[in-house]
């Protein structure tokens, strides 16, 4: 199987092409290898695909309309995993318009060369900040989420309308995944795991938010990853039981599916700090502050239709999880600062 995965140098991306490519499927990488955070990070996972002889990278942007038509027609895809994104909540209220071009437009670039290329199966990233204002927990697929926060929130509620469109315009199998704060090794440096695990090595305070109380369900990368390839393998199909009358938003009569990957157990940012400083062996400064503008107080996230349709649920605790990324940091950075001395 010939797979396209965007956001191929990304934290998810990376380690979804490299579980693909180990099952021995042909796996066609893209990014833009953009600067929002430390380009030698997205070098350094794309680093660890590069002695697969089933794997190629394309370095483009998914905003680059002719570039991604001549790219599918060039290679006729058998799926897509599309995960390539701007990514981050605060950062969409500073700069709204990246936002519109990569994840709007992108994805359109995306949903026509799948409907003009055969594509047979779309599966696409989506986010928990799709839920917003919503407060009923868990969160789950079939609830309105007509009321989101910040603007990256918005674009992945439309890329859900978008590829609903699609689904029922063109006949193409679109899934879409609602991940639920993923961490693990090689995570993004914007994210709080990073932050916190560095700043208290580094012995400097770390900025708690919320004064430590709002509740995330923490989801280890090897759990999201093996969620992404399971529903890959578990084409999109209509809902023959979708009422007109009262619509299911997570279904429809179209080839259309949505799906939360969520450790189904929240935890609150001070458990998550202690566990960090546990690993590390150090106790953290913090610096107590208000929630800040655009982000929700607590996610929890409902997986029971992933696990009926696709015979999956998460399982990682934040303790195992949190450990392998305290490793990988210390392993990771020591091993630069080596080669820098």
């Amino acid at each position: 199987m010939k797979v396209l995965v965007t956001g191929a140098a990304g934290f998810i991306g990376s380690n979804t092409a490299r579980q693909l490519l180990e099952r021995g499927d042909v796996v066609v990488g893209l990014d833009n290898f953009n600067d929002y955070y430390d380009v030698s990070l997205k070098e350094a996972r794309a680093a660890t695909l590069e002695p697969f002889s089933n794997f190629s990278m394309h370095r483009l942007d998914l905003a680059d309309r002719a570039g991604i038509e001549a790219l599918f027609a060039a290679e006729k895809f058998d799926k897509v995993v599309h995960l390539a994104a701007q990514a981050g909540v605060r950062y969409s209220i500073e700069n709204p318009h990246t936002y519109i071009e990569s994840n709007i437009v992108g994805t359109l670039h995306v949903l026509e060369g799948c409907r003009h290329n055969d594509v047979q199966h779309l599966v696409y990233a989506s986010s928990s900040s799709v839920y917003g204002a919503n407060t009923a927990m868990p969160f789950s697929i079939h609830q309105n989420v007509d009321h989101p926060l910040a603007l990256y929130g918005a674009t992945k509620k439309a890329n859900e309308l978008m590829a609903h469109t699609y689904s029922n315009l063109y006949g193409l199998p679109t899934t879409g995944l609602r991940f639920f704060t993923v961490y693990g090794p090689f995570g993004r440096p914007d994210m709080a795991l990073f932050l916190f695990t560095k700043n208290i090595i580094e012995g400097r305070p770390i900025d708690v938010f919320n004064h430590g109380k709002h509740r995330r369900d923490f989801t280890y990368i090897d759990d999201i990853v093996a969620g992404v390839i399971h529903t890959l393998d578990h084409t999109a199909e209509p809902n023959p039981a979708w009422d007109p009358e009262r619509p299911d938003p997570g279904t429809s009569k179209a080839p259309y599916r949505i799906y939360n990957i969520g450790n189904q157990q929240p935890v609150e940012l001070l458990r998550y700090i202690e566990v960090i400083e546990e690993c590390v062996g150090k106790k953290a400064e913090m610096n107590m502050l208000p929630l800040q503008p655009g982000d929700v107080p607590d996610t929890w996230a409902d997986t029971e239709a992933l696990s009926n349709d696709v015979g999956y649920s998460p399982s990682t605790s934040i303790e195992v999880g949190v450990k392998n990324f305290v490793d990988w940091y210390q392993d990771y950075y020591k091993s630069e600062n080596q080669e820098s001395a």
